[in-house]
């Protein structure tokens, strides 16, 4: 029986707060294994300026190298279509029937999850890992957990600690300013994005 991180996104580009995620889940819920999980097409999000699956994918790999415990998966790639996280975790489990996991969210995610589609069967899955976004908002996501997503079966791990404030967004937008990205994203991922052309106007 293993314990095993899901942690999904566009990755559009990975940065260092999703890297802070994985690390920050893995140690604070003993997990054997975080899986990054890029997804085909986000149900949630408008996907402009989304880069092909295989950029996305590749970035995710440099990005997480250095973590022993780290993979990346093409698994909802392969599925392709919209990218469900209950349907994700039931072919999961499915797969792997005696494996506990845990679903890694940060703060506006966690606050919106009963909005989801079949958030009761994602709750039934796996036991979701919150992330605040700043020390301010560790009580808002715990208040939100008693008030709203307990009564639907939710089972939570709710972190004390934040991440890192960046923006996949802001990483678009400042492609060409080095500078402004200095600690903000793997140098290796940078180094892929100048060499692919990625992200230009």
């Amino acid at each position: 029986m293993s314990r095993i991180g899901i942690l999904g996104g566009t990755f559009n580009p990975i940065h260092n707060g999703h890297i802070q995620m994985a690390k920050y889940s893995h140690d604070a819920a003993k997990l054997d294994k975080v899986i990054l999980m890029p997804t085909f097409v986000p149900p949630h999000k408008e996907s402009a300026n989304l880069v092909s699956c295989e950029h996305r994918f590749n970035m995710c790999r440099l990005a997480s190298a250095e973590l022993p415990y780290a993979e990346v998966s093409d698994f909802e790639i392969k599925l392709e279509g919209k990218s469900y996280t209950y349907r994700t975790l039931q072919l999961l489990k499915s797969q792997n029937e005696n494996d506990d996991f845990y679903f890694i969210v940060g703060a506006d995610m966690f606050l919106s999850m009963q909005n989801w589609k079949n958030p009761e069967i994602i709750f039934r899955l796996a036991t979701v890992i919150a992330i605040p976004r700043d020390d301010d908002s560790v009580s808002e996501l715990k208040e939100h957990y008693d008030k709203v997503l307990k009564k639907m079966g939710a089972k939570a791990i709710i972190l004390n600690h934040s991440v890192l404030t960046v923006s996949s967004t802001y990483v678009r937008d400042n492609i060409d300013n080095g500078a402004a990205l200095e600690n903000l994203i793997d140098s290796r991922v940078f180094n892929y994005i100048k060499e692919n052309n990625l992200y230009r106007v």
